[in-house]
């Protein structure tokens, strides 16, 4: 884990807004001691759920986004620092593990531009780089039995998640995705709309549900690709639920969990699906929050289900006057799946 930066207590006291009479979860929150081996220590401590970032948004330029979404992982550990640590949820269940060091990688995207056809080559080799860092940690912590809950970064980290989750448990994983666009695009060299058609060519990827696609921007070519694949890929459109209503929210949540159950699985929340939510692709429509809290407490409390990836969110796109509520919805939502997941021990 050399590539890995890792939080510290001070820095998380630092975060930490302390109030007398009342307890967050920045005081009970677990690091990596300073001299400790990080796999030992994930292994050996008590917390069920290992938090790890990766503050780039190298992926969504490769994929002419708009960049920002580096910045999620800075607002959003401020803001699950500060909430309370009580009989609903603990934070002492959490290890802040750290954030992935791409500082170089970042500083030459900053220099490439989208429409030269070398520096699109670069970018796709610095995606690739990124793969395999955040594949090996993501291994290391579903070996050591636990449960990473990743914030991005660009939904090209999805493509790290599987894989590393998949060599852990030595066999491909299911998934399901909570976004407005499939990221199954063709294997064009790596980058944030192809990472879960890159991990299933490879075999990472055993069957994949997209929650919710939006009808206005999903392609031709992929909605034929993803017909001739619906043994393995299926999907339902936020059209034919919200708009058409000719499909319900409820029905389809249990449809997707009957098709990814029996295998070990990873839950992706892409934030761009969300109405005026700050990202790379922000829409104006989308599912409501409490139906995207419902999602990750409706698939969170399986058994199988394995990890837990929010992306995209872009706090640096946001508005002047509430930089925090990117963080803030990020916080709901790791609070959610923690609080999902202990259904299962009751």
């Amino acid at each position: 884990m050399e590539n890995l930066v890792p939080f510290t207590s001070i820095e998380l006291g630092k975060i930490t807004n302390h109030r007398s009479g009342e307890i967050k979860f920045g005081e009970k929150m677990l690091t990596v001691p300073k001299e400790g081996d990080p796999i030992q220590f994930i292994a050996n401590c008590k917390a069920k759920f290992v938090l790890f970032g990766i503050p780039e948004d190298i992926g969504v330029r490769a994929n002419f986004g708009r960049p920002g979404a580096a910045s999620a992982w800075q607002s959003a550990i401020k803001s699950i620092a500060n909430i309370q640590h009580n009989r609903f949820c603990k934070g002492s269940q959490l290890l802040v593990l750290g954030s992935l060091d791409v500082k170089n990688e970042m500083q030459l995207a900053e220099k490439l531009d989208f429409h030269n056809v070398n520096d699109r080559k670069t970018f796709s080799t610095l995606v690739e780089k990124i793969d395999k860092e955040v594949s090996h940690i993501i291994f290391t912590i579903v070996k050591a039995g636990k449960i990473p809950i990743i914030i991005g970064g660009g939904h090209n980290n999805a493509y790290g998640n599987i894989k590393g989750t998949a060599l852990a448990k030595s066999k491909p994983i299911n998934v399901v995705n909570f976004d407005a666009h499939s990221d199954f695009r063709i294997l064009e060299g790596r980058h944030s709309g192809n990472g879960f058609s890159y991990a299933f060519d490879e075999g990472f990827l055993k069957k994949y549900f997209i929650y919710g696609l939006h009808e206005s921007y999903t392609s031709k070519n992929v909605l034929l690709r993803l017909k001739d694949l619906e043994d393995r890929v299926r999907f339902n459109t936020y059209d034919e639920i919200a708009i058409r209503k000719v499909k319900n929210f409820e029905q389809e949540l249990n449809q997707a969990l009957t098709f990814i159950k029996n295998e070990p699985f990873g839950i992706e929340i892409d934030l761009d699906s969300l109405p005026n939510i700050a990202s790379s692709a922000m829409t104006p429509t989308g599912f409501s929050i409490e139906q995207v809290r419902q999602f990750v407490h409706h698939f969170g409390k399986h058994f199988h289900s394995t990890y837990l990836h929010i992306c995209e969110g872009a706090p640096d796109l946001a508005e002047d006057k509430n930089p925090q509520l990117i963080g803030k919805l990020i916080g709901y939502l790791i609070t959610d799946f923690m609080k999902a997941k202990a259904v299962l021990e009751e």
